[in-house]
C-alpha cells in the first residue's frame, strides 16, 4: 500500500456559517485517514494501546491552498514519507476534484502508553510500515 485514500464527505458540522470547512477540520480528516490506514494494515488503535503502544502527533506542518465546501466529496491521502526506529513522517493531502486543497507533513512518535516515552515500533508493526513505504 503506497498511498492510502479515504473518501470524506463534508457535512454541515465541518463548516463555518458560510459553508466553508473550518481549518482545524482538515487535521481531523487527516487523523481519520491515518487511523483507517493503520486499520487497513491490520493494526487498530485500541489493539496497539492494549499492547502498550500509543501513536502521537509530535509535530506537523500544514499548508492550505483553497477551501472545501459543504457537500464536497473529498479524498484524504496518507503515505509514509520517512520511517525511523520510533517515529515516522506522513505526507498527507486533502483533495477535491483532483485539486489539492490542503497538504501536510505529520510527524508521529511511537510511545510507551504508560510512560509516554519514545519506544521502538513493535516488530510486526515495523514490518507492516516498512512494506507500506512507497517505492523509490
Amino acid at each position: 500500500m503506497n498511498e492510502f485514500i479515504l473518501p470524506v464527505k463534508v457535512y454541515i458540522e465541518d463548516t463555518d456559517a458560510g459553508g466553508i470547512v473550518y481549518y482545524v477540520n482538515y487535521l481531523k480528516f487527516m487523523e481519520r485517514a491515518r487511523s483507517e490506514w493503520l486499520n487497513a494494515l491490520g493494526f487498530g488503535q485500541r489493539g496497539l494501546i492494549e499492547q502498550g503502544v500509543q501513536l502521537v502527533v509530535h509535530s506537523l506542518q500544514c499548508r492550505y491552498a483553497r477551501p472545501a465546501r459543504l457537500d464536497d466529496r473529498l479524498e484524504v491521502t496518507a503515505s509514509i514519507e520517512r520511517l525511523a526506529a520510533c517515529s515516522l513522517r506522513f505526507a498527507q493531502a486533502v483533495r477535491y476534484d483532483g485539486d489539492t486543497l490542503c497538504e501536510a507533513s505529520v510527524d508521529i512518535a511511537c510511545v510507551d502508553a504508560q510512560r509516554l516515552k519514545p519506544r521502538r515500533w513493535p516488530s510486526s508493526l515495523y514490518a507492516a510500515l516498512t512494506s507500506a513505504i512507497p517505492s523509490q
